[in-house]
This record gives C-alpha cells, sequence and structure tokens, in this order.
C-alpha cells in the first residue's frame, strides 16, 4: 500500500484518506478482541485497543508513528502470537525478522530481494572490509543462542533490549550486572552472560568506535604518530612533555586526548539503515512552496550552494552537513571552571521532523579541557576537516537500503552554529572591540562611551532609505547627519582576501591571568584565518557562521527588562549613561544636573508600575510544558527579576512583555517595544515567507532607530545591534531554529549525563555517546517495547469518558479545584479561540473575506478594515451555515454547551 501519506500534515486531504485506507485494512485483517485494533498513536504507544473511532479521532490529533512502515500489528504480516492480559502485543517472527534487519545494516551485509543472496555490500562498511565475514558470522552465532531450552528469546535479542533500557533508564554497569546474576539464577539461563562487560562485547560489534589522538597540554598540536617505533615525545614548537609526569604509572598516559569519532562510517550507516536512508533524500523529493521556508533547503545559501557546484547539486544522497560546537562544565558545580568543548555535526539532508532532533545528531570530536581552546581551537578540528576533505574531493562508497544499490556521495559544511565567542573563535574575528560585528566587517564607526566604559553599537540610520527624514535628524539620534550606505555583505573571497597574509601561529599560547582566564583580547580584528578555508567551497558559501538567535534574544531581554526596572546593577540607564549623553550633546532632557542627581526616563517604570507589572508576570499560567515556571523569578517584595534562563526570556519577548508593559508605560514607548517583540515572534516561526521577511527587514530598521531616539546609548551593546542582519541570514540560510543554539544546549545537558568518573569527564562522554549511539541505532528496529521512536508523550491522558475530538484533553489534572462563573465577555472570548483557533474552520474563514470583497458595494476595503469585520461577525455567520459534516455537528453541540455554562 501507499504509505507516502503518513508524512503529510495531519489536515490534509492526503493524510485523511490514507488513515482510512489504513483503518479498512487493520480492521479487515488485524482487528480483535470485539472488533478493536491497537492503536498506535503516540499516547496509546501500541499498548491499548480501542474501537475504530476512537483510533480515527487519536490518528487525527496525534500523527501517525513515522517509522511505523511495516504494519505488523495489524495484519500485514502473519501474527503468530498475543499476549493480551497486560495490554502488550509480541509478534516473535517479526521481531526476529525486525533484528536481522538490524543486524545486516549495521554489519552491511544486504539480501537481494529476488534471489534472497547477499550483495556484496559488506566490503563498504567501513574503509576497510571484514576479514572474510568472520565478524559477522561469529556475531549471529553468538547472538541466535536460545537462553535456555523451549525460550522465544535469543541472546541478541534479551542482550539488546536489556541495553536499551539500561541507557535509556540511566543505570549504572554494577546494577546491570546484578540483574544478569539475578535473572541467571532465577531462570538457569545457560547462555546468558554472567556481567555487563561480557554483554558489552556483543552490543559492541553492532557500534562504531571513535580515535584517541593525544595532544599537546598547550594546544600548540596533535601528535598523530605515522611510525609506532617512532613515537614523539615532546611538542615542536612549545617543548612541552606529551606525557603526564602527575600520574607515575607503569604505561604512559598522555596529558591531553582529544577523542575524535570518524564521520565516514556514521553516514555510511545512514545510508545502510533502512530506517533512516529514504529520510536522507527527503530534500530532494520533498515539494516545496515558492514563497514559503520551512527547511534551509529553501535558502538562498543552500540553493547558490547547488548552482555553484553543479556536479555536486545533481546528487540528491551527497550530504549537507552543520558544524555546532560550545563549552560546557562537565560538573555539577559553580565553583569549578572546566571547560570541553564537544563538536557536533548536523545532517541537513533529514526532514524538518528528524533534522534537529537528539537522535540525529553526530558527535564529531570531544575537545578536552581543562581550559577552553580559544583561538587554538583550529589545532583540534584538523582531523575533522582532513575527512571533509576526503569527502569533498574523493567521496565514498554507499549502499543505499532504499533502493538497494551502489552510490558514491560525496559530503559538504555549509555553515557553523555557535554563539558569538564561539563564532569568534571559529572564524577568527575579534568581538571584543568597537568593530565587534562581523557582517559589518571594516564598513562601522565605533563608539567607546567614556562614563560607561564600554562600546556602543548604534548608526541604524544607516540602513534606511537614502531619501528617510531620520538621516536630517542630528539631536534625537548621534548628532549627527547620516549619509552613510548599508555596509556591503562581503563574499568569503574577500574575506579570504583580508586574511591571506596573517601570520598563522596557533603555538604562541595566550597568557592567562590568576584566575586561569585569558586577558583582554588584543586589538588586533582578525586574529587568524579559519581552518574552514582549506574546504574548497568554504569561500563561495554565503554564509559560513550563523549569529545565534537564541543568545541574541537573551541579551535583548535581558537589556530591556533591567532597564525597564531600573535595576542598579544590570540597568542600561544610569549616572555614566546620562553622562554619555551630556558628553555627546545630544538628548538633553536626560542629562544629569550639577548635583549627579537625575529624574528617570519615560521607559523606566515607577514603583506603582512595578507593582503592576511583576504583579501581571508573576500571574500568568501557561500551558504544561510551554515554559518554565516564570513566577518563580518574580521578587515582588524587592520588585526583582531574578534567575531568567534563555527559554524564559524567549517566553517573555514573544509572548508576555508584550501583555504586561501595555498598560504601564507611555504609549510611544509601548508601540515600540511591542514591534520590537513582534519581530522576533515572527522569525522564530517554523515557516517563514520571503515575502513578510522583507518586510520585517525594514520593520526592524525603524524599531532600531526609535529605540536610539528612547534609550540611551549604553544600551546598544553589540547584541542588540545583531538584530538588523537575523534577517538577512534567515533570508540566505531558512527557519532560525535550524540554526540556534537551543538543541545544541540541551545535547551538552545530555553529554554532562553521561560524567560518572570525575577524575576521566572526557572519556566517561565518549563511551557514554558510543552506548547511546548503539541504542539510537537498535532502537529503530523494536517496536514491541518503549524507545525513543514510539514512547509516549508526557501528557498521555486516556479520559474514562466519551470526550468530543473538539477540545480534547490533554494532561492528566491534579491538585485541587475551584468553580467560577464566566462572564458574558469570557464566553465569547473562549467561543472565538474555539473558531480562530481549529485548523477546519479556515477555508470559512478565507470565504468570509471573500464574502466582504464582494459585499463591500464596490468599496475597495483595506486588510485591517477586512480583518476587522471577521473579528466581529464570522462567528454569527459560521453558526449560520448549514453542514453534514460530523465534526462541525460536534461544533455546534460544542457551542451550544459552552453558551450554557454557569
Amino acid at each position: 500500500m501507499d504509505k507516502s501519506w503518513i508524512a503529510k500534515p495531519q489536515n490534509s486531504n492526503e493524510y485523511i484518506v490514507g488513515l482510512e485506507n489504513f483503518l479498512d485494512f487493520a480492521f479487515q485483517h488485524g482487528a480483535i478482541e470485539n472488533s478493536k485494533i491497537i492503536c498506535p498513536c503516540p499516547s496509546c504507544g501500541f499498548h491499548k485497543w480501542h474501537a475504530r473511532k476512537d483510533v480515527r479521532d487519536h490518528l487525527l490529533y496525534k500523527p501517525f508513528p513515522k517509522n511505523y512502515l511495516v504494519w505488523n500489528f495489524h495484519g500485514e504480516k502473519e501474527v503468530t502470537e498475543f499476549s493480551t492480559s497486560a495490554h502488550v502485543m509480541r509478534e516473535t517472527l517479526t521481531t526476529k525478522h525486525l533484528l536481522d534487519n538490524m543486524v545486516n545494516d549495521a554489519f552491511g551485509i544486504h539480501m537481494d530481494q529476488e534471489s534472497g543472496e547477499d550483495s556484496g555490500t559488506e566490503d563498504f562498511v567501513n574503509d576497510e572490509p571484514r576479514e572474510n565475514r568472520r565478524d559477522f558470522d561469529e556475531f549471529l552465532k553468538e547472538g541466535n543462542q536460545k537462553l535456555q531450552e523451549g525460550s522465544d528469546f535469543t541472546k541478541l535479542e534479551f542482550i539488546v533490549k536489556l541495553y536499551h533500557i539500561k541507557v535509556l533508564c540511566g543505570l549504572s554497569d554494577k546494577a546491570i550486572t546484578m540483574i544478569l546474576e539475578l535473572v541467571k539464577d532465577a531462570f538457569s539461563c545457560v547462555n546468558l552472560p554472567t556481567t555487563f562487560d561480557q554483554a558489552k562485547k556483543l552490543i559492541r560489534k553492532l557500534s562504531l568506535d571513535y580515535v584517541k589522538i593525544d595532544a599537546c597540554p598547550n594546544d600548540c598540536m596533535l601528535f598523530e604518530d605515522e611510525d609506532p617505533n617512532n613515537i614523539q615525545q615532546t611538542c615542536s614548537h612549545c617543548g612541552a612533555s606529551r606525557w603526564n609526569s602527575k600520574k607515575k604509572k607503569k604505561k604512559k598516559q598522555a596529558a591531553k586526548v582529544l577523542r575524535y569519532f570518524p564521520l565516514k562510517p556514521r553516514l555510511q550507516r545512514l545510508f545502510m539503515c533502512r530506517k533512516t536512508a529514504e529520510h536522507m533524500l527527503w530534500h530532494a523529493t520533498a515539494k516545496g512552496e515558492n514563497d514559503k521556508m520551512v527547511h534551509p533547503r529553501d535558502g538562498e545559501a543552500w540553493k547558490t550552494f547547488d548552482l555553484t557546484h553543479r556536479e555536486f547539486g545533481l546528487q540528491p544522497r551527497n550530504v549537507r552537513l552543520g558544524h555546532a560546537s560550545d563549552g560546557f562544565n562537565p560538573y555539577r558545580s559553580m565553583s569549578s571552571t572546566h571547560s570541553i568543548w564537544p563538536v557536533f555535526l548536523i545532517p541537513y539532508n533529514l526532514p524538518p521532523w528528524m533534522c534537529m532532533k537528539h537522535t540525529s545528531f553526530i558527535l564529531s570530536m570531544v575537545i578536552p579541557g581543562k581550559h577552553s581552546p580559544g583561538n587554538n581551537i583550529d589545532i583540534y578540528l584538523k582531523p575533522l576537516v582532513r575527512e571533509l576533505k576526503e569527502l569533498w574531493d574523493e567521496g565514498m562508497e554507499i549502499y543505499d537500503a532504499s533502493e538497494h544499490k551502489m552510490f558514491k556521495i560525496h559530503a559538504a559544511l555549509i555553515w557553523t552554529v555557535s554563539d558569538f565567542p564561539g563564532l569568534s573563535m571559529l572564524s577568527g574575528w575579534n568581538t571584543y572591540t568597537g568593530l565587534a560585528c562581523p557582517t559589518c566587517n571594516f564598513d562601522a564607526k565605533p563608539c567607546y562611551l567614556n562614563h560607561s566604559k564600554k562600546w556602543c553599537y548604534i548608526g541604524h540610520r544607516r540602513f534606511l532609505g537614502r531619501q528617510h527624514r531620520f538621516r536630517l535628524s542630528r539631536v534625537r539620534f548621534d548628532g549627527h547627519i547620516e549619509e552613510r550606505d548599508p555596509p556591503a555583505k562581503l563574499s568569503g573571497s574577500e574575506i579570504l582576501a583580508q586574511v591571506e597574509n596573517l601570520d598563522v601561529t596557533f603555538w604562541k599560547k595566550e597568557k592567562l591571568n590568576k584566575k586561569g582566564k585569558r586577558g583582554r583580547q588584543a586589538t588586533m580584528q582578525w586574529r587568524k584565518r579559519s581552518i574552514f578555508f582549506e574546504l574548497p567551497y568554504w569561500k563561495t558559501n554565503l554564509l559560513r557562521h550563523n549569529l545565534d538567535f537564541m543568545h541574541i534574544e537573551k541579551n535583548v531581554c535581558d537589556n530591556i527588562l533591567y532597564t525597564l526596572l531600573n535595576e542598579k546593577s544590570k540597568a542600561k540607564d544610569n549616572l555614566n549613561a546620562r553622562k554619555d549623553l551630556q558628553d555627546m550633546g545630544i538628548r538633553r532632557d536626560l542629562w544629569p544636573d550639577d548635583n549627579g542627581k537625575y529624574h528617570l526616563a519615560l521607559y523606566s517604570l515607577t514603583r506603582d508600575a512595578k507593582k503592576v507589572f511583576l504583579a501581571t508576570l508573576k500571574n500568568v499560567r501557561v500551558p504544561d510544558g510551554y515554559s518554565s515556571n516564570i513566577s518563580r523569578c518574580i521578587d515582588e517584595a524587592q520588585q526583582k527579576i531574578i534567575g531568567l534562563k534563555s527559554h524564559d526570556c524567549h517566553i517573555l519577548i514573544e509572548q508576555l512583555l508584550p501583555l504586561a508593559i501595555r498598560n504601564v508605560l507611555p504609549n510611544q514607548v509601548t508601540s515600540v517595544l511591542i514591534e520590537f517583540c513582534s519581530f522576533f515572534r515572527i522569525l522564530c516561526g517554523k515557516s517563514l515567507s520571503r515575502t513578510e521577511l522583507d518586510k520585517l527587514q525594514d520593520r526592524i530598521v525603524i524599531t532600531l532607530c526609535h529605540l536610539e531616539m528612547l534609550f540611551p546609548l549604553s544600551f546598544f551593546t553589540v547584541m542588540v545591534h545583531l538584530t538588523v542582519h537575523l534577517v538577512e541570514e534567515a533570508k540566505l540560510g531558512g527557519p532560525v531554529h535550524y540554526r540556534y543554539m537551543y538543541p545544541i544546549e540541551r545535547e551538552l545537558g545530555h553529554l554532562k549525563s553521561f560524567v560518572r568518573n570525575k577524575a576521566y569527564p572526557e572519556g566517561s562522554i565518549a563511551e557514554g555517546y558510543l552506548a547511546e549511539e548503539s541504542l539510537t541505532f537498535c532502537s529503530r528496529y523494536i517496536d514491541d517495547m518503549e524507545t525513543r521512536f514510539n514512547r509516549p508523550s508526557r501528557l498521555c491522558y486516556d479520559p474514562p469518558y466519551e470526550m468530543s475530538s473538539v477540545l480534547p484533553k490533554l494532561g492528566t489534572p491534579h491538585g485541587g479545584h475551584s468553580n467560577f462563573n464566566l462572564t458574558k465577555i469570557e464566553k465569547l472570548q473562549a467561543h472565538r479561540y474555539v473558531v480562530f483557533n481549529r485548523e477546519g474552520v479556515k477555508p470559512y474563514i478565507n470565504a468570509f473575506r471573500d464574502h466582504i470583497r464582494r459585499t463591500s458595494k464596490g468599496r475597495r476595503l483595506s486588510p485591517a478594515e477586512i480583518e476587522k469585520k471577521v473579528n466581529k461577525d464570522f462567528v454569527d455567520w459560521f453558526q449560520a451555515l448549514v453542514s453534514e459534516n460530523s465534526y462541525f455537528i460536534k461544533y455546534t453541540l460544542y457551542i451550544s454547551q459552552l453558551n450554557n455554562l454557569e
């Protein structure tokens, strides 16, 4: 059967028709228990049996499992054994078949679909062939042993599932060993391993490995010894010993070790695995809309790369990779300054629902601490760049399990993702000077504030049109007429010309201060030539280093909040900021008097306004999982906001701040801040319109100019300035959620959980990742237990009574409850919310807009007038419609119940 509908949106006709065909097939071949089938929705997770109507409602609201392509639980294959007492179904033949597929995909042994003979692809699993399939044969011989006489479980199946539970639940090796001993004693399993180390030897044959490369303790070089009989003992640049002299053991230990995870075998596995091979072609096979951007493939950078390198673009299996890196403290102690830098690779070939998931990230290397590598990070990136050059020049042979053919593919790095200091380390551009913006480059005018002791970044009038009136205003801005054009976007070739003659001497160690930190960066703007310019295509990339939306949004939110609350330690408005205005001779109304006193500005909240503002944020209630408990950060007694995380700022600036400031600030301040918040909300959407982005760029320039007229100069840190470049980057790279740090930061927190041996945190992270990498691969072939790919939602709730699908209930009720009466306005608000937030109603809203245009008596209405009429009259017009669709019958019943609520 055609199963392409599974990837379609749930409100599309293709999905609904495909769902009906699935239900017809399932109830014809797999229905038991009084005409019920097992429900595959994420909430039920193949554990509950429901009638057709309930299954249909579940799958209309929840997505159909993307990896459930063989409907073995619904009659597509012969079911030989059921276990319904615990609402769990096991299918012996199918489980064995799936595990056989897993082993074949891991070892590269694929059967010809017609003849049943091996296709001979085992020679392409790694760069070197497996010796006469010895590993494969030994693995099958050992893995297919029965646990005991009459058992349905093989040794492989049992260990894979036990290993899955260990990694998913975070059990220690000691705990698994004790479980194995208990099971072996209780059930007399002859072939069961006694310890976890014995079990791990079997699983490790399914996993990929990593390489240890010794490094100079001062980050000068890597000891990549080609001759094992002639091992280099000291660094060629600084003379430091390769070995750790503090640990006196018989076997020498390196002072620093880089753990590198080879990229080629991991890309090969993406195509050899039949669960992911087809998804690697999504970027080329899925249809897109002309004006919409939902994926990096829709951006100008991706399209231009394919046009520039035509041979690369013609092969859809060629892989586009993103580079992401950041440092983190592996210990759960703020007093420790240890900094480890993992490097991730993101395969952007994958579809949107897989691309930025935890299971799709590839760990490339773990750069050791204790200190950040700083400008010398290029030393550690050499193995990755070398492999990327090989993948570009020579390519590699892969077996595509979706088409059962051999192909030669190449791979390319299209951009990097990091925070702003990380961008400085990777690109070599100094972000600690008045020319900190890497996009403006040298075409910027530095402005240093003598009293505030900091750089400020103003002058956004240059991005306006040449005839705009703001360009002639002096006192309201910086005291000068703006005659400059916007800065030109430099190409990679122009950047390369700037850094071509730099003396790249990484081995010159930067001096550290007493606290072990690097001092203030030198005034030299380009500090190095990035190692990525060794890639032949890097200079042709339109977008090389992304500005991180997450940290920009966080810093802007902090600037606004603490300035509005006039918090002394963090506010951008203080005596020094007022003196800077006086020195520049602008904004006389904000100058301090001779005694150093000044009055509150328009943007500062009074004591009473602070109470209203903080009480509004304190009393906000949001759906479970929407954000953290922001009310914990509100201190109404001291009138402060403390402890905001990055995601808290994300919710505040995009959703809550426009509501909280509406009645506590003057209109001219409120309108500008709401426009600024709207900019972040629109840009952070899952899909972007190219037409809307052009308008958004004009809006953000005007907004920044209005902010310059309202706020002091110290408000304009480099993060505020960088907002003017975010729209252009979105045009090049697509939606921002493919290029911001939220998933990277979550991944770093996940790696931190691997650190059990605090003496060797890098080794713990590497071993933990290998175990999880094996788990992720095996989980794709396990359908009869909870895995990362079919686990139910945390908000899973099975109502004990019949519910309408118009407003399905989410979450588990807990705590006390209270009764209250809805006012007439609240009923109307609830009513309108239901109407305007249902996918099925949108076509009728569009029809009503057309109805308004036709009945406007020849007068052309503006879009604002049309929307006003829609908000006012649509509900009455919609209720008057007569429809035979059962959805709208349920809807009208719900409306009648809503009107009777008390």
